[in-house]
């Protein structure tokens, strides 16, 4: 039996809440180990947007890839979000910057830059679940898919995941595929 999008988001979310913290952490870092490894082979790349994580959604800690990015010159990027549509807004982030939660529990840049999006070479995008094919699933709010269609196609679009893929996640018109998804065992390529 197969799940639809909305079994699977809770599957996925009880999946993460089940984790311990140092499973979390120790995932997270062997993510980070492995967009090294991709980065590593991949110079020219030099604009990333990155997601940072919501606590309480148990994301992937994205911290060590900033630093990591920050350390070898490269230019990184985040969002912050519109709250009465589907905007994400880029923000061009300062060096060893400092956060603070937003209303949602977001971390924003206390020190940032207000910038187009045209420069970003990479984008990680952030998400519950993906399949074989590259489909996603977030949490349903569609912002990522909005800000994902507003790129130029040639972005590289990496999704960061704790578990494995699923066989097939039914896509729906507006949603983008990821080129790349990156997980604590793989780096996986659509």
């Amino acid at each position: 039996m197969s799940l639809d999008k909305d079994q699977l988001r809770t599957f996925y979310k009880e999946l993460r809440a089940a984790l311990s913290d140092e499973e979390l952490e120790r995932k997270s870092l062997e993510i980070t180990d492995n967009v090294i490894a991709f980065l590593s082979e991949r110079k020219e790349l030099t604009h990333f947007h990155l997601f940072f994580p919501i606590p309480k959604q148990r994301e992937i800690n994205t911290y060590p890839i900033k630093e990591y990015l920050e350390l070898n010159g490269n230019i990184v990027y985040t969002s912050r979000v519109e709250y009465d549509s589907l905007i994400l807004h880029t923000l061009l982030l300062q060096p060893n910057t400092k956060f603070q939660f937003d209303i949602w529990g977001i971390p924003v840049p206390e020190e940032f830059e207000l910038v187009t999006s045209e420069t970003i070479q990479v984008i990680f995008v952030p998400l519950l679940a993906f399949d074989r094919k590259g489909h996603r699933i977030g949490f349903g709010k569609g912002y990522y898919d909005v800000f994902l269609a507003g790129l130029d196609p040639s972005v590289l679009k990496i999704g960061l995941s704790f578990f494995p893929a699923e066989l097939s996640i039914p896509p729906e018109l507006h949603d983008i595929k990821l080129d790349y998804c990156i997980t604590p065992e793989n780096i996986i390529t659509f």
